[in-house]
């Protein structure tokens, strides 16, 4: 007898839309599944629409309370609050809860963006905003369209998920200058040697693009590198903006040659 693979049931909405098991139903289901789809963008923007600037804070959820990981978690969330920034994360446990509880001793605004998992975690206690996402991609696109910098601190796929996809975007000019902090030397200097020793030196990455990272074990450090983009981008934009003025008063002025 020929054995037939018989797939679980769906455990979770993104499970459900990209599974290629049970092909037959989409044509009835997905049209329907996009207007869920679509109520969580609109969620997305109505709640976070009015946000001051945000840094979104990325780690493991496995941390625990007592690890030296959570501690710098916890001072940069305090230090991102103390320094005018909303501190989102994904509102899970680990260093998202430490930095949502940085954030929130610190009188600041503590954000958690939450996702639909198997196995239900919930969003932490320090979350003062919290929003629960089905779909990886919604809420993914409010990471990066509310917040001014990541800070990834050490974590696992989820957070390398994050990290790489804001990489390729400001790579890719999909979004402008963004500054990306790697929160931990030991976790991350590994990662930084060989994407210099194989991906640069094979030409799959230019040595520039490292550059789109700042390494630190300091908090201080982190939250000025992230101001110091942020001048800088302004400052970027107001040069743009003056010689694109510049330029419209001596079209104005230069004489018609049709004259």
């Amino acid at each position: 007898m020929r054995f037939r693979y018989r797939a679980p049931a769906a455990h979770t909405a993104d499970q459900g839309l990209l599974d290629s098991w049970g092909r037959n139903e989409w044509k009835t289901r997905d049209s329907w599944r996009s207007l869920r789809i679509l109520s969580e963008f609109v969620e997305g923007f109505d709640t976070l629409a009015d946000l001051p600037p945000g840094v979104s804070v990325f780690g493991s959820a496995r941390s625990k309370r007592d690890s030296p990981e959570y501690q710098l978690a916890q001072e940069v969330g305090a230090a991102l609050a103390r320094a005018g920034y909303t501190v989102i994360t994904g509102g899970g446990p680990g260093l998202m809860e430490a930095a949502n509880r940085g954030a929130a001793e610190a009188d600041g605004l503590s954000v958690g963006l939450g996702i639909e998992l198997p196995f239900e975690q919930g969003l932490n206690e320090w979350v003062d905003l919290g929003i629960e996402f089905r779909y990886f991609f919604a809420r993914k696109t409010m990471f990066v369209k509310y917040s001014e910098a990541f800070v990834v601190l050490p974590g696992g796929f989820g957070t390398l998920d994050e990290l790489f996809e804001a990489l390729t975007l400001v790579q890719t000019g999909k979004i402008t200058r963004f500054p990306v902090v790697l929160m931990g030397t030991d976790y991350w200097q590994g990662l930084i040697d060989w994407i210099r020793a194989t991906m640069v030196a094979e030409g799959k990455v230019g040595p520039n693009d490292l550059d789109l990272l700042c390494l630190t074990d300091d908090p201080a450090v982190a939250v000025r590198h992230i101001i110091d983009s942020a001048e800088a981008r302004t400052t970027e934009q107001e040069s743009v903006q003056e010689t694109a003025v510049a330029q419209q008063a001596a079209d104005a002025s230069a004489p018609d040659p049709k004259g």
